[in-house]
């Protein structure tokens, strides 16, 4: 905070004008408890004024743009005429309009801050539509599916659960076995997110809608029927392979937003761990396999 500025000492003070009490030596003006200056103060300069509080800044001038409120002064009024309180009819005019100005920006202030206080209105409430946040997401997900190509289910799969009054979030993480595998041959991965506090809309849009833009390679389209609004994510970069082939990987996401509850269901596959006669299914297949199996999943945790 500013330093206030020091009285001048004793043998520099100037004579008080005409008809005000000269002040007490040593002793600082002190601050007025009101935060706008008083329509008779001198004007900047003269030390006597009553200064207003350090960092409570006063109202624009009459007329200063951006005040719809405030009139011009009268004739007189300007720099170099005759200031108000100097006498005559310009200074009650202008003390008039210095009063004018002053109430509607107090006016426009108590209005903005019962806005503040009170909220911006209805809406505001968290849309959770019914889901809740399992304990365990692995059993209470759907991804009958992908059985067929992965008949072997993972048998320690990886939950966690996030309980806060903000957020509150299931996730789940599961390798898939073709059979015969002795490792995972490829990757599932759920999670469920209420949003408590925010609405995660705007960001959520600008994530997903714009992954493109954002990570090269992959392709993203919009997919209707699923939620408020939904984006499948999804890179292929094993294009060219053949049987024999030991690289490249197939990977898709679908993200769901249902008012303030987002979902997402990803699935990875890496051609190093299948075999080499056969190459993960098609992403157009996968693609179709998470629609069925996130609307299956949502369902579920609206029970």
């Amino acid at each position: 905070m500013a330093t206030p500025p020091q009285p001048p000492q004793p043998a520099d003070r100037p004579a008080p004008p005409p008809g005000q009490p000269a002040p007490q030596a040593g002793i600082p003006p002190q601050p007025s408890a009101y935060p706008y200056p008083h329509p008779q103060s001198p004007p900047p300069g003269n030390i006597h004024a009553t200064p207003t509080l350090v960092g409570r800044p006063g109202p624009p001038p009459p007329g200063f743009p951006g005040n719809p409120y405030a009139q011009q002064p009268p004739y007189g009024a300007y720099p170099g005429g005759p200031q108000p309180g100097a006498g005559g009819g310009a200074g009650a005019a202008g003390r008039a309009v210095l009063w004018v100005a002053l109430g509607a920006v107090v006016a426009s202030a108590a209005w903005a801050a019962g806005v503040f206080l009170f909220g911006a209105g209805p809406g505001t409430a968290a849309e959770l539509r019914g889901y809740a946040a399992p304990s365990d997401m692995c059993t209470r997900s759907d991804y009958a599916s992908f059985k067929d190509e992965y008949p072997q289910a993972d048998s320690s799969p990886t939950h966690t659960t996030l309980k806060d009054p903000a957020l509150d979030e299931s996730y789940c993480s599961m390798g898939m076995k073709k059979s015969g595998s002795t490792y995972s041959d490829a990757y599932l991965s759920l999670q469920l997110d209420l949003h408590r506090k925010t609405d995660p809309g705007p960001e959520f849009t600008a994530t997903w809608k714009n992954y493109g833009d954002s990570h090269d390679g992959y392709d993203v389209s919009p997919v209707s029927g699923i939620g408020d609004e939904a984006y499948l994510v999804s890179q292929d970069t094993t294009a060219g392979s053949s049987g024999g082939s030991t690289s490249g990987s197939r990977y898709a996401t679908l993200a769901v937003r249902d008012g303030w509850v987002t979902y997402t269901m990803s699935y990875s596959a890496y051609l190093s761990t299948y075999s080499q006669d056969k190459a993960p299914p098609a992403l157009a297949d996968v693609s179709d396999w998470l629609k069925a199996d996130s609307r299956a999943t949502l369902a579920r945790l609206r029970d």
